[in-house]
């Protein structure tokens, strides 16, 4: 495929077929042994974020107090239960995303939207650092009203501040969950089965101040 594909998302009539069969996914979480499908114990709740790529995305959520657990997959695209290659290939519409259950009790969504503003350059579009396509987009998936209203007073809150030391516009792709494709087994928790392994995850080292928010949240 030629290189300049991978920065453009196909059409649904562009993208490749897929499969119907699931990818098969390891019963726990290899950090902490918590499951890494539904059904999930009551009260816990769900967002996906794309960051990148997303071996180092995910290492960031899963060393968060209150996560329960974490899996990487595939999100926001047309092609059914795609394999790594294929989303690699541009051609399926995916972003690397990762799937972050958590316990509002213990953190609160406007701390974990915290790291993610604050662990990436949502400014790039299709690609973060070196790594080039549209697999490696900036995207928040949602799950309610809430946390939808959450994502877009921070992103407005981050964009200020990212333009008062230079930076653009933020592309961050946001919009209500997809279905979550699950990444092969391999990738699931890599950073933690080869701590040496490659992670690409770098922010812009400004920060995301959400006390003011967070204020507004318990008044």
């Amino acid at each position: 495929m030629a290189f300049g594909a991978k920065l453009s998302l196909p059409t649904a009539e562009q993208a490749l077929p897929g499969r119907q069969q699931v990818m098969p996914v390891p019963p726990q979480h290899f950090v902490n042994g918590n499951p890494l499908q539904p059904p999930f114990p009551e009260g816990m709740q769900q967002v996906q974020f794309g960051m990148g790529c997303f071996w180092g995305a995910e290492r960031r959520f899963w060393q968060m107090p209150g996560v329960f657990t974490t899996a990487v997959g595939y999100s926001g695209g047309y092609t059914p239960n795609p394999s790594y290659e294929e989303v690699c290939s541009g051609m399926t519409g995916h972003s690397e995303t990762v799937l972050v259950v958590y316990n509002p009790a213990e953190v609160s969504f406007l701390e974990l939207l915290k790291s993610f503003w604050e662990g990436h350059d949502p400014t790039q579009g299709m690609r973060q650092g070196n790594d080039i396509g549209t697999q490696y987009r900036s995207a928040i998936y949602t799950y309610d009203d809430t946390q939808a209203a959450a994502v877009e007073a921070t992103r407005k809150q981050f964009q200020m501040a990212l333009v008062a030391v230079g930076y653009g516009e933020i592309t961050t792709e946001i919009g209500p969950a997809p279905e979550f494709y699950y990444a092969e087994h391999f990738h699931q928790q890599y950073l933690a089965k080869v701590p040496n392994g490659y992670c690409g995850l770098g922010g812009t080292g400004v920060g995301c101040d959400i006390t003011p928010l967070a204020e507004l949240a318990t008044a």
